[in-house]
């Protein structure tokens, strides 16, 4: 009962945690800046309003947004949180769930491509090869925390005896890690300085320009799927951070939420301190994070020898 609660809690606060990020942002420039409950209210707007379809694109369009929706909401599902054990749990969960988000991701090119726009066509195709250099890092990442625990499941790597943290024999490699999965963060979610949320140049643009056609409750699922996933790589950060503390769930739920929200403050501070990459000069950034972990787990094998 816990975990479902613990993970229903996590759902309800996805939405005010990227108002954290903007929030952040107007305080750096100086500026007020939207209320937190601001991403709320755009979804409360965008399901008032109606879908429209253009007369080129297909049953893909429509689905597009249900299944990267769906895709994005079941990792959480798996995902230990505030530290209660995941809803749901099974050895080699790790493997399948970040194959789901790939479903995810081919559903929302698949819909991009289908409406025949030039425009969207060339944001997918940044997406796509942008998410595939991500992918070597997360999957080095599941290597390491393999050898580390003996395991391949979320609930073994972030809850109980095996859970793997900075107080570890290991832990101060995993600065490394941190490090990396957070570069990973900003390019799977489409942040600076890989992409920028904000912008609306066509030219620039990577993930928005692939959902300029939707609109209404098909738009509100996307931004909704958006924040989850956002959520995702967030828990993932914060549960390399946090320690683990002997403590009632009361106090081991304020710090995860703590430190969870120092991640999304830390994210507000990078894209207000950065300027956006050169798209010759994003691949770059994403194989350092690759070689970031590639090191951790070079020096991981000699302190486990």
């Amino acid at each position: 009962m816990e975990s479902f609660v613990s993970f229903v809690l996590a759902l309800l606060l996805a939405p005010l945690f990227p108002g954290v990020i903007n929030k952040t942002k107007a305080i750096v420039a100086g500026k007020q800046g939207p209320p937190l409950l601001m991403k709320y209210y755009t979804l409360a707007k965008l399901c008032r309003k109606g879908s429209v379809y253009s007369t080129s694109s297909s049953f893909v369009f429509k689905l597009g947004p249900t299944v990267s929706f769906a895709a994005a909401l079941m990792p959480l599902l798996f995902l230990p949180l505030a530290g209660t054990a995941p809803v749901f749990s099974f050895h080699g969960d790790v493997i399948v769930l970040f194959y789901i988000m790939g479903i995810g991701r081919f559903f929302t090119i698949a819909a991009a491509l289908d409406t025949a726009s030039p425009f969207e066509g060339m944001g997918a195709a940044r997406e796509a090869f942008f998410s595939t250099l991500a992918e070597a890092t997360i999957f080095a990442v599941l290597i390491l925390f393999y050898r580390m625990s003996g395991s391949l499941s979320f609930a073994d790597y972030f809850h109980g005896a095996k859970a793997v943290s900075l107080a570890g024999p290991t832990g101060a490699l995993l600065l490394f890690v941190i490090v990396a999965m957070f570069m990973v963060l900003l390019t799977e979610n489409s942040r600076v300085p890989v992409d920028d949320p904000q912008t609306h140049l066509e030219l620039t643009m990577i993930h928005e320009v692939m959902i300029l056609d939707h609109s209404g409750p098909d738009l509100a699922l996307i931004e909704l799927g958006a924040f989850f996933k956002l959520l995702f790589y967030s828990v993932f950060i914060t549960h390399l951070l946090q320690p683990l503390v002997p403590a009632g769930p009361l106090v081991n739920g304020l710090l995860f939420y703590g430190i969870l929200a120092l991640v999304y403050v830390a994210v507000g501070v990078t894209e207000s301190t950065m300027a956006r990459f050169k798209m010759n000069l994003v691949p770059k950034y994403i194989l350092t994070s690759f070689t970031l972990v590639f090191f951790a787990a070079i020096l991981t094998m000699g302190f486990m020898q």
